[in-house]
């Protein structure tokens, strides 16, 4: 290995360092709200404060949502493919569970923000 591919590399794990913990700051602070929706409509915006379980029924298919601890996290889906199921709970501001099949977006808003005035979407 030459000295410039060493160069090289180093410079590549900056790089990759520097912008996993830009996006840490980004996502940090404690989110107050849950908003859930389906198909781009608001469906109900729960607090992260108060432990539930919300059961989700509609015409794309049946998911069980439950919030417990300052955390949400899906339990129970009928889609195929069971991704919102395996995700980790979120609890940050704009952290998100998707479920494509059933058109389904869970989001973490609210509470206190970051230092960050703004994100590109």
């Amino acid at each position: 290995m030459k000295k410039k591919d060493l160069i090289l590399i180093i410079v590549l794990l900056a790089v990759a360092a520097a912008g996993f913990f830009a996006v840490k700051v980004m996502q940090s602070g404690q989110g107050a709200l849950v908003v859930i929706r389906i198909d781009g409509s608001e469906y109900g915006t729960y607090p992260l404060s108060e432990d539930q379980t919300i059961e989700i029924d509609n015409s794309f298919g049946h998911n069980v949502l439950v919030i417990e601890n300052g955390s949400v996290h899906m339990e129970k889906a009928d889609c195929p493919d069971l991704i919102c199921v395996k995700h980790a709970p979120i609890s940050h501001n704009r952290e998100t569970i998707i479920c494509l099949p059933h058109k389904l977006v869970v989001e973490v808003s609210g509470g206190k923000n970051s230092a960050v005035d703004a994100t590109a979407q």
